[in-house]
């Protein structure tokens, strides 16, 4: 069974496949954390890890000078009560004080996972898939009650941990703090691996050693953001993709958020993630609830390529479960760095009629479509058409581009409002604001109110009729900017700072009607590229872009780093022009092409400036990400073989899931004179099995012949490439002989 209940000595044990997580009730009824890690037979003798040490300037019992709070590992902890490390959560009670002191009360275990209300979370509802865990604390004092929630999946070595406050008194309290998840770990040396980044560079591996006093990653800007995102590792040092322990977590949500590792005098480490205490209160008044968003946690002791594995295996099969959760995704064209505000009708049909001809399968009309929409200055919020643009309106269009064999789709921005614009004009009070202050810009517009259920309800209204108003199979999603002035007139004083975590909310509640009503739409998420880019996004809509910046040689460090925790089928990708718009850089069409089909694969450009003999050559990719690679992107497995971050290349791997066929991908970022041969160790192959490999140059005139090579020996010794100059590329087709070990082609 994943959860054991020793009720002797009150014990816990939380069983994945490889891994165990163990707390226990200590005579004193305080929730005490005693492992996380490689999968124990037996947790019974654990309770030694609480023998109490006498230390000085650590808060005592009255009764027991060995016993103190500051010492003990928690499971969630509170302030205030002699434990002077970093709280999971704070309360300001009716009386002033802070200070609760929340003891065991009961448990509950439920076959499968509940879901939670108006948040994105992991969807386990099968006996056969998960078994959860309610603990109940309970301070007698104030009578507020915290109900932690942990799920075991049994297939994966995973838990996903929750908290629900509950004010159970008859006086109005708030939450000033309301963490997710801490984990206390014991005495060692540990690193900190994190995503932090900046608009056009998202998700740069940083990896620091863990001194003394706490290290942190935080959003403050309303969105997971491009800055920071909310994912969280401990590793030991030496870890490396292929061994070494790593202790993760990722926050299944949206708005601004706090991970944190705390190392004390004693080298004990308190990590924690969860909504950022930073400008947030929740006010509770009697009987009323709070839940957090759920955090995911991951243990691996084979290193990060087996974390990652696991993220992606989870986010694939147990967060979004909407209709494109199987389909293949389409092949797109995007006119946006083609035309930019500046088109016609017969340009985008044009820009269409060029990428059927080549084989691609959608076309998306970016920003400009509506209102009086010809700069970033005006109109955001009027979703009529423009007519001086499209004189047949939007549903000719999409008819139009249908008849020429592709779908169509849609760029919307309904988040923000443009203060020159009609919607503007008519609801000034519909943007988020602080009465008798000015309000701050970010692209030339504000951010509207999405605490405010009028707004959500106009959002919903004004979008279903534009998606009614043609045949539109898919929608990318933008949002331009930070949120500022957070305050919400709709709202009280007492609960202002409550409208930061109410406009997510508000969020998900549009995106939540949204997709039920438009089933057959694939939404793609976008914030200023990659910035809100994380699980509660995916929940709702299944891949995101990227970044802004489509530069290959940018984009393979944005998209490694990404890969650390969401799978290639929650990434968009997109070949542009030379030189690129986002750095100037002049990349070949190899290069270009590599990185874009490393994830859900689409094009930004204008296909007919582009020679006879480069748009062959972009059929020849197309036809190869349809045939081969599509299937191994979307629903394949995943492994990072060189880092960018460390080295002067960046190299890949995707295969299937029996290891029967490869795509292995090599981009060199600098070369040097005279360079030395490069080789690319695989992974997971079959050491007994042969496989054959060819190089892929999507040039019939240049593709060599089939090479057999045993599987120990790609693995162990690699495949070589010789790095000629910068933006060189190298790929590889392998495919397993028949006959061999396991099974093949």
């Amino acid at each position: 069974m994943p959860i054991e209940v020793d009720l002797d000595n009150r014990i816990f044990h939380l069983c994945s496949r490889n891994a165990s997580y163990v707390m226990t009730v200590t005579r004193e009824g305080y929730l005490a954390h005693l492992y996380w890690g490689k999968r124990l037979t037996a947790s019974s003798s654990l309770l030694r890890v609480l023998a109490p040490i006498s230390r000085p300037f650590s808060p005592t019992s009255e009764h027991n000078s060995l016993w103190s709070l500051d010492l003990l590992p928690q499971e969630y902890p509170g302030f205030g009560h002699g434990d002077m490390r970093a709280p999971a959560y704070q309360v300001l009670l009716s009386d002033g004080t802070t200070v609760v002191d929340p003891r065991y009360r009961g448990y509950r275990i439920m076959a499968g996972k509940p879901a939670l209300s108006a948040l994105p979370h992991i969807r386990a509802s099968s006996s056969e898939d998960a078994e959860s865990l309610e603990m109940e604390l309970e301070d007698v004092y104030s009578r507020l009650h915290i109900i932690l929630s942990y799920t075991v999946l049994n297939k994966l070595d995973v838990v996903v941990r929750s908290v629900k406050f509950v004010n159970h008194s008859a006086n109005p309290m708030r939450l000033l703090r309301a963490l997710s998840v801490t984990v206390d770990f014991p005495e060692q040396p540990w690193e900190i691996i994190s995503l932090p980044g900046a608009w056009g560079r998202e998700r740069w591996v940083q990896r620091i050693s863990l001194g003394q006093g706490m290290v942190s990653q935080e959003s403050r800007r309303g969105t997971s953001s491009h800055q920071a995102n909310p994912f969280w590792a401990m590793v030991n040092p030496g870890t490396t993709e292929e061994s070494g322990k790593v202790f993760a977590f990722n926050l299944v949500y949206s708005g601004n958020f706090l991970a944190f590792s705390d190392l004390d005098q004693y080298g004990q480490v308190r990590s924690g993630m969860g909504i950022n205490p930073f400008d947030f209160s929740w006010h509770l008044e009697p009987e009323e609830t709070f839940q957090t968003p759920e955090a995911v946690l991951v243990y691996s002791d084979q290193g990060l390529d087996h974390m990652s594995r696991t993220f992606h295996d989870l986010y694939r099969e147990h967060l979004y479960q909407g209709p494109w959760k199987q389909r293949d995704r389409p092949i797109l064209i995007n006119n946006w760095e083609a035309t930019y505000f500046s088109f016609t009708e017969e340009k985008l049909l044009d820009i269409a009629l060029t990428a059927s001809g080549l084989g691609i399968e959608l076309f998306v009309l970016d920003d400009g479509w509506f209102g009086n929409r010809n700069n970033d200055r005006q109109a955001l919020g009027d979703y009529d058409v423009n007519r001086d643009k499209l004189p047949h309106g939007l549903g000719a269009l999409a008819e139009k581009v249908n008849q020429q064999g592709l779908d169509f789709g849609l760029w919307v921005e309904p988040e923000m409002v443009s203060p020159d614009s009609e919607l503007y004009r008519r609801h000034p009070d519909w943007c988020l604001h602080v009465s008798g202050r000015s309000s701050s810009w970010g692209r030339n517009q504000l951010v509207l109110d999405l605490s405010r259920l009028d707004v959500q309800n106009w959002i919903i209204e004004t979008l279903s009729k534009v998606f009614r108003r043609a045949n539109i199979s898919y929608v990318k999603w933008d949002m331009n900017r930070s949120l500022t002035e957070t305050g919400s007139s709709a709202l009280p004083r007492e609960r202002q700072q409550e409208t930061a975590h109410r406009y997510v909310l508000g969020l998900y509640h549009i995106l939540d009607e949204l997709t039920h009503l438009f089933p057959h739409v694939l939404f793609e998420g976008c914030s200023g590229g990659g910035g809100r880019f994380d699980p509660g996004i995916l929940y709702y809509m299944p891949q995101i872009w990227t970044s802004d910046t489509t530069d290959a040689a940018e984009r393979a460090k944005i998209q490694y780093g990404t890969s650390l925790v969401y799978p290639p089928v929650a990434m968009t990708a997109h070949v542009s022009q030379i030189p690129n718009h986002q750095v100037g850089r002049i990349t070949p069409l190899a290069a270009r092409h590599w990185i874009a089909m490393s994830a859900n694969f689409g094009y930004e450009l204008d296909l007919a400036d582009l020679t006879s003999e480069e748009q062959i050559r972009v059929a020849n990719y197309v036809r190869f990400y349809k045939s081969t690679l599509r299937k191994l992107v979307q629903w394949g497995e995943f492994s990072r073989l060189q880092d960018p971050f460390n080295t002067n290349g960046v190299s890949w791997m995707f295969s299937d899931r029996e290891q029967n066929e490869m795509v292995v991908v090599y981009l060199c970022l600098k070369t040097e004179s005279n360079p030395n041969r490069t080789w690319i160790k695989l992974r997971h192959l079959d050491s007994r099995s042969r496989y054959r490999v060819r190089g892929c140059t999507l040039k019939p005139e240049e593709e060599g012949a089939w090479e057999a090579i045993a599987g120990d020996e790609l693995m162990n010794v690699g495949l070589g490439v010789w790095p000629r100059q910068d933006y060189f590329t190298q790929s590889w087709h392998l495919v397993r002989e028949k006959g061999g070990e396991g099974g093949g082609f």
